[in-house]
């Protein structure tokens, strides 16, 4: 009877260990690929300085519209945590679709080779976000899935596992649609 009780405790014992390595394997991817999308945000925010100087070189009585953009890359910059860095997000795609349609009033700036080239990094740079967020949000949904199923949940409770937020945009249909670059 001892042996069974022990054979028991020790299945017990092995689960446990198992469900808990699962658990961290999937937070710490879960942590990559946030780290991925960090990079890409990154890379963003430092194309944008030279975009604004490029374009403020162009349209310097535009001044609103490029502190507009220099005011969103900094709040993006500081964000926190995924709600704050995706509302951020929404407002420096915003400001940077105000710079593009402030391009199309200046014929020589949309014929700048600087100019297009930034473009064309910064629309590679959002495919590569958007690339990065999709996957992020496909972790998330592993990672809280896991801690949610039976007996998994037990384990998340007991070693403060929790669910974490999706990367989401903003909510209406002209914010999910992908920064136009291209004139």
């Amino acid at each position: 009877m001892g042996w069974i009780i022990g054979g028991i405790v020790l299945l017990i014992l092995v689960m446990l260990v198992v469900i808990y390595n699962r658990l961290v394997t999937l937070r710490q991817r879960l942590k990559n690929a946030w780290a991925q999308i960090e990079v890409q945000l990154k890379r963003r925010y430092d194309l944008i300085p030279n975009l604004v100087a490029t374009v403020k070189g162009y349209a310097a009585h535009e001044k609103e519209t490029l502190e507009r953009v220099t005011e969103a890359r900094s709040m993006a910059m500081n964000a926190k945590n995924v709600q704050e860095q995706a509302g951020a997000e929404n407002a420096l795609t915003g400001a940077l679709r105000q710079l593009f349609a402030l391009a199309e009033s200046y014929p020589e700036l949309k014929a700048n080779t600087n100019f297009l080239q930034l473009q064309e990094e910064l629309s590679n740079t959002e495919s590569k976000i958007a690339f990065s967020r999709q996957f992020y949000n496909d972790t998330v949904l592993k990672y809280n899935t896991a801690i949610q199923k039976f007996p998994t949940v037990l384990v998340a409770g007991m070693f403060g596992f929790h669910q974490e937020d999706y990367f989401d945009l903003a909510e209406e249909a002209e914010a999910r649609r992908p920064v136009k670059v291209e004139f």
